[in-house]
């Protein structure tokens, strides 16, 4: 089967200055990705480039079978859903009035606000459902700018899941999130992977969010990729130290890493 995204030898400057350098990084079907690094590793500009908003610098970027350059990105990109912090705030400042079923049902068709025209009944129902998957059901009814940074972030997800997206982004779904909201959201996240369909790319600097559902990950530090590879071999105290410049430890706990700055050794009172 055609890889899900194929990067080969993809860099990326901006005024002069390397921001991505020698990215080749493939996802298949059936994988689950997670892309890890430092703020400033460059997984932003990756995710533009993925996504056709950024272009590269050089190197050639195939996604869902598609070469860029020789696909209508606008076409493409309604086979790829979103789910980010800054969409969210995107929603509230232009649409936050819509009801949270009016912002769901949007994303049938990836348009952004739906309050100016008639939603069928098909989809009202087809919203709910999504709603349902997220424990939203309750809040359909209400405004979107009226929700809880979790209860948007879950919102966006049960858009997502409206049309047959065949790739899933998310962008630091977690962030500003309190322990119920994150693990709330990651329950409709692992829903989503179930789907023999979806590929999802969970982007992160914060490791423990990653659930076992997500069987890879991406290491990014300084715009090159520092390590690639099944989940439980590159999340290691080795790897995150070094790409956080921390000394960091890992532990599994039911499939799923958490880390601690290790102790270093103190010096000794005379």
């Amino acid at each position: 089967m055609e890889p899900v995204i194929q990067l080969d030898q993809v860099n990326f400057s901006r005024d002069g200055s390397a921001i991505l350098q020698d990215i080749s990084w493939t996802v298949r079907p059936a994988q689950h990705w997670a892309l890890i690094g430092a703020n400033g590793s460059g997984k932003t500009t990756l995710l533009k480039i993925i996504t056709g908003y950024l272009w590269p610098s050089s190197g050639q970027v195939q996604v869902l079978g598609h070469t860029f350059g020789h696909v209508d990105l606008r076409e493409l990109r309604k086979q790829i859903g979103w789910v980010s912090v800054s969409l969210g705030e995107w929603f509230t400042s232009h649409h936050g009035d819509n009801t949270v079923l009016q912002v769901v049902a949007s994303g049938q068709d990836s348009s952004i606000g739906v309050a100016y025209r008639n939603i069928s009944q098909e989809i009202k129902h087809k919203a709910r459902q999504a709603l349902e998957v997220v424990r939203m059901d309750t809040k359909a009814d209400r405004q979107y700018r009226l929700l809880s940074q979790g209860e948007k972030q879950r919102a966006l997800l049960a858009r997502a899941s409206m049309t047959s997206f065949r790739l899933l982004i998310l962008d630091e779904p977690c962030s500003g999130l309190d322990i119920p909201s994150r693990e709330l959201l990651l329950d409709g996240i692992e829903h989503l992977s179930h789907n023999p369909r979806n590929t999802l790319i969970y982007v992160t600097h914060h490791v423990e969010e990653l659930r076992d559902v997500f069987s890879h990950a991406l290491l990014l530090a300084n715009g090159r990729i520092l390590d690639q590879g099944r989940l439980k071999e590159i999340i290691t105290d080795r790897s995150l130290t070094d790409a956080f410049g921390l000394p960091i430890e890992v532990q599994w706990d039911h499939g799923r890493p958490w880390v601690k700055i290790a102790r270093t050794a103190t010096p000794s009172k005379r």
